[in-house]
């Protein structure tokens, strides 16, 4: 055989944006051809996809993989696998792990570990600042030559703005992308909601919107000095959004992301006090989520990411506003972004624009596209089957989702990377 047909498929290009019926060849791993009609089938192993969805599999930025240090939380053999059961062919991994990969050879531990454990590909980040205590510069360059794909203190901020413009300044002497989280420290300390009547009501610590706007703007000023090259991970206010909008209009190399929660769910969600809806920054108001969902659709924030950051019943069983934060999503970030779909809001190709096409782009890799040459990492999934979520059933060893008991439409079949099948449902 010379090589695989995936034929009857419904092809989900996000690079030419469309949406139709085709068939696709993979050859040596890589995408050998996209065909609009019937293909000629002769020395390949055909795959009927029965009129379901094929699209690139999703490159998922931000994820956390609690080795070294918290292994009972996540693994990377159980992440590995919950990538593939969720149609995330790539993720890049975060380094706010115990201890922090800030060195060359932790960056190796974890990228030797990946390879022997998981089924997809993983391109672990690297901390910008030692320990990510905003104090001390990491040596970027010796990390960049150890395969740091990106440099970010995950969700602490360097709240010193001196360091944090070496930072910058270095990293763009080197090409180094650093990717921050934009919120005002002071301000959201010890916060676990977004501020307004709901909150006061609820008696739970909040933040004003203002103090992501407050992040960015810093940021934005800092980069524009710099001429680094910047990600936002998680934007999650449209008070935030007129400073990234400047941003971009005025040229400066820079992109943003939101998660999935922020996209789907909003502050009412905590009203029972249930801890899996504590998530960083906190839930906010339904305008901002549908100010999210808009800037997605128009290009203005680039990245859909699921933001996976798993805890264990211990850390999670705790008053609202002492448990920890963070929920698990790479089995739920495809069915829960289909909510968006099938609410009229976003188009497939403008969902896997967001989580596989434009995180591939920013990060320099081959993957998320369906183009001759692509590698094939590929998903195969049914957007109309309907799912009632049961946390217990998720691969990963953590089961903090918000959607445990949700209704949801959408349910991946099949997973292959470099056209070797990882997953089948």
């Amino acid at each position: 055989m010379t090589g695989t047909l995936f034929t009857n498929a419904r092809l989900i290009d996000p690079e030419a944006g469309t949406d139709t019926i085709g068939a696709l060849r993979v050859t040596g791993g890589r995408i050998a051809e996209i065909l609009a009609g019937p293909a000629d089938a002769t020395g390949d192993m055909v795959i009927d996809c029965g009129g379901k969805c094929l699209a690139p599999g999703i490159v998922d930025l931000g994820v956390k993989i609690c080795e070294p240090g918290e292994r009972h939380k996540e693994s990377f053999r159980s992440a590995g696998r919950a990538a593939a059961a969720g149609g995330v062919t790539t993720m890049i991994t975060r380094p706010d792990t115990l201890p922090t990969i800030d060195s060359p050879e932790q960056l190796e531990f974890v990228s030797r570990r990946a390879s022997e454990a998981a089924p997809v590909r993983i391109h672990p980040m690297a901390a910008l600042t030692k320990g990510r205590e905003g104090r001390e510069m990491v040596e970027i360059g010796f990390l960049l030559d150890a395969g740091a794909i990106a440099f970010t203190d995950a969700d602490s901020v360097v709240a010193d703005t001196k360091v944090f413009t070496r930072c910058l300044t270095y990293a763009r002497s080197l090409g180094a992308l650093v990717i921050a989280h934009p919120q005002e420290p002071i301000l959201s300390k010890g916060t676990a909601a977004t501020s307004g009547k709901f909150a006061s009501l609820k008696g739970i610590p909040a933040v004003s919107p203002m103090a992501e706007r407050l992040g960015l703007e810093r940021d934005m000023a800092l980069v524009e000095m710099t001429g680094a090259r910047y990600h936002a991970d998680a934007l999650s206010t449209a008070a935030a959004l007129p400073a990234l909008e400047r941003a971009k209009a005025a040229g400066l190399d820079v992109t943003a992301g939101v998660d999935i929660h922020h996209l789907t769910l909003n502050v009412l969600d905590i009203g029972d006090y249930r801890t899996f809806f504590k998530i960083k920054p906190p839930l906010r108001d339904e305008d901002d989520r549908l100010a999210m969902v808009e800037a997605v659709a128009s290009g203005l924030i680039d990245i859909i990411s699921s933001m996976h950051t798993p805890q264990d019943e211990e850390s999670k069983r705790l008053p609202f506003e002492e448990a920890a934060s963070g929920a698990v999503g790479l089995e739920t970030l495809l069915p829960a972004a289909l909510r968006l779909y099938h609410a009229g809001a976003l188009t497939l190709p403008q969902l896997f624009r967001a989580m596989a096409l434009n995180p591939a782009k920013r990060l320099g890799l081959p993957t998320g596209r369906l183009a001759a040459g692509a590698p094939a990492d590929l998903v195969l999934f049914d957007p109309d089957a309907p799912v009632v979520l049961d946390r217990w059933t998720l691969n990963s060893k953590s089961k903090n989702t918000p959607f445990d008991g949700a209704r949801l439409q959408g349910k991946v079949l099949k997973t292959y990377v470099g056209g070797s099948e990882v997953y089948a449902a």
